[in-house]
């Protein structure tokens, strides 16, 4: 299994998860032309492309959607609320409803070897998701745009070997920003986004022997920046677990370009 971020920040968002016979996005919220090059780089032709699962229906998830749909028939899998929430943004109805696919927390969907598990989130939304991805003893975590985590979160990510968490913003950032109060209080309030220190505190409950690599994702790109989300979420662990060396490589999944592609064998 193998997996790749071709997009993430919040400006947009799209990870690519595949095997050599399946292929599938965690959501589409850059244009179609970001998709295709993005895939093109890692060797997959969008036709390849067994299915889109969404998170929730923010544009910087589903801004692609309508076009990966028109132009590829790729089939879309979300939640009852998400699905009514994309559909209210295809103004033009490019989107047929023959290629959506409604899902439901906590049962997963098989997709040929892939099972894709989706499970609640605390975020502003209709009826958002995170996601796990497993193949037989494998298993990828991904957990974006969530305001607060819980033992339920934590269950469902647990047993990851490689995790793809948010680190949105530095709270100094943010309340020292030009954000409006308003939204300053959305981001920092339960259904916002993680900082990096609780995207930390997070990644400590989730360390366990078996985690080859974990991704920072999702980073604000007013208040936050690469290189500090990676010394507060180390400096959190250092503080919380004492460990200085880390068991697993940590790197920041990139905003404008994909990522390295990371292969679990």
């Amino acid at each position: 299994m193998e997996i790749c971020s071709i997009a993430s920040g919040s400006s947009g968002n799209c990870i690519y998860v595949g095997n050599e016979k399946n292929h599938i996005l965690i959501d589409a919220g850059v244009s179609r032309k970001r998709i295709v090059e993005g895939l093109s780089q890692i060797g997959v032709a969008p036709e390849q492309l067994d299915a889109i699962f969404v998170t929730h229906e923010h544009i910087d998830h589903i801004q692609g959607i309508p076009m990966m749909v028109k132009m590829f028939g790729t089939p879309v899998f979300a939640t009852s609320g998400t699905l009514d929430g994309i559909c209210m943004k295809d103004k033009k109805g490019v989107i047929g409803h023959d290629r959506l696919y409604q899902i439901y927390e906590d049962e997963s969907v098989q997709i040929g070897d892939l099972k894709v598990t989706p499970f609640h989130m605390s975020h502003d939304a209709a009826e958002p998701v995170c996601y796990t991805v497993e193949e037989k003893d494998k298993k990828i975590g991904i957990a974006t745009d969530l305001g607060v985590y819980d033992d339920y979160t934590i269950s469902h990510l647990a047993g990851s070997q490689l995790l793809l968490l948010e680190a949105n913003h530095d709270i100094s950032m943010l309340e020292a920003g030009k954000y409006p109060y308003q939204l300053k209080c959305r981001i920092l309030g339960e259904k916002g986004h993680l900082s990096n220190e609780a995207s930390g505190q997070l990644l400590c409950q989730l360390i366990h022997k078996e985690l080859k690599q974990v991704f920072l994702a999702h980073l604000s790109k007013e208040n936050n920046y690469p290189q500090l989300a990676y010394e507060a979420v180390k400096c959190q662990i250092w503080e919380e677990m004492g460990l200085n060396k880390l068991p697993f490589t940590l790197t920041v999944a990139k905003r404008e370009e994909p990522s390295e592609m990371v292969i679990l064998k």
